[in-house]
């Protein structure tokens, strides 16, 4: 672990590899697991605001998913999530015509009816960061489900600092990057 600024880093993050391999796992991050993504205060509210021009790239189990619930739910420990279809996948989750989930938020960002991407979570997968009083703490969060991801990263030599930089810079700054990449040229 090493520190910049307010954050406590994982080695991880610089040590080991990975680069998405959609072809491969077909978005499982988005419809397996017990939880939807996890939200910031702030996101709460734009996931409201968004969901009118979302609507119309979701499927109707999505649709139906957020009228019931809503579009985040609140956890009994008092977390923000986004709601699932029956327990399972995100309700934010569409698929291609080859079965690959997909975000219908980032959707509607590509094809610019919101100018937001997705929650930042998402963006930051496979890192999470986690609020603590003083710090964040920035982890790796390793899941068998992308063992093609890893396997595609070693073999490209991807970083996962590098994969995903846009993410890490939207949440923690330009400055802050360039200070992880400082770090990451020492453990080289």
């Amino acid at each position: 672990m090493f520190q910049i600024g307010k954050t406590i880093v994982s080695e991880d993050i610089i040590q080991k590899d990975f680069l998405c391999n959609l072809s491969a796992c077909k978005g499982a991050c988005c419809i397996d697991g017990e939880a939807g993504a996890p939200l910031d205060k702030e996101e709460t509210k734009i996931m409201e605001d968004i969901y009118p021009k979302v609507k119309p790239f979701l499927r109707k189990a999505g649709i139906k998913a957020i009228e019931a619930q809503g579009t985040f739910i609140t956890t009994e420990l008092g977390d923000f999530e986004t709601p699932l279809i029956d327990g399972a996948d995100c309700a934010y989750v569409i698929f291609d015509n080859k079965g690959t989930a997909l975000c219908a938020i980032e959707e509607a960002y590509n094809q610019g009816e919101i100018s937001w991407k997705k929650p930042v979570s998402c963006h930051l997968y496979p890192v999470r960061v986690r609020e603590y009083t003083e710090f964040s703490g920035v982890n790796y969060e390793k899941w068998d489900i992308c063992d093609d991801a890893c396997a595609l990263g070693k073999e490209l030599q991807v970083p996962i600092y590098k994969f995903v930089k846009e993410a890490l810079i939207r949440k923690f700054g330009e400055d802050w990057y360039v200070e992880l990449e400082k770090v990451a040229t020492t453990f080289k």
